[in-house]
């Protein structure tokens, strides 16, 4: 169903997203980040619901259905990088830095920093531009909250 997305993303000069193609490349990194522990909570899910009803002001219906197509989309994406490039290349980088922040309220949903999540947000924030420092401060503005 998402292949010829998933090709956008590999091709050699890919366009930037669109509004609606980047929701959801930002939503399977979410759901990429929640799974990765092997635990795909249902606070990892409302945290990802939430995110996306805040940041795109959708209604239920429309985040059920945008969440429900990232998790097929992540079930099929063979790796993180095609999530990020398309990110860093399509979103201004003070953006980049509120999608970190997302990424570690969704690690953090669960009440524990899992060995793998955090393992994978060393590797997702420098993708999308952001330095280490950008995203601890990141991450203490989700533990603050």
């Amino acid at each position: 169903m998402f292949e010829a997305f998933l090709r956008s993303l590999t091709a050699p000069d890919p366009d930037p997203l669109t509004g609606d193609d980047c929701r959801l490349a930002l939503a399977a990194l979410l759901v990429r980040i929640a799974r990765t522990d092997g635990d795909y909570a249902r606070v990892e899910i409302d945290a990802i619901d939430n995110i996306l009803k805040t940041r795109y002001n959708l209604g239920p219906f429309e985040v059920s259905k945008l969440r429900a197509d990232a998790e097929q989309l992540e079930q099929e994406a063979p790796d993180t990088v095609r999530f990020t490039r398309a990110l860093k290349d399509t979103v201004p980088y003070e953006n980049r830095t509120e999608i970190v922040e997302a990424l570690w309220e969704i690690v953090l949903a669960d009440g524990t920093r899992d060995h793998e999540e955090d393992a994978l947000m060393r590797l997702v924030a420098p993708m999308l531009g952001i330095n280490d420092r950008d995203s601890a401060l990141a991450r203490q503005r989700v533990e603050r909250k």
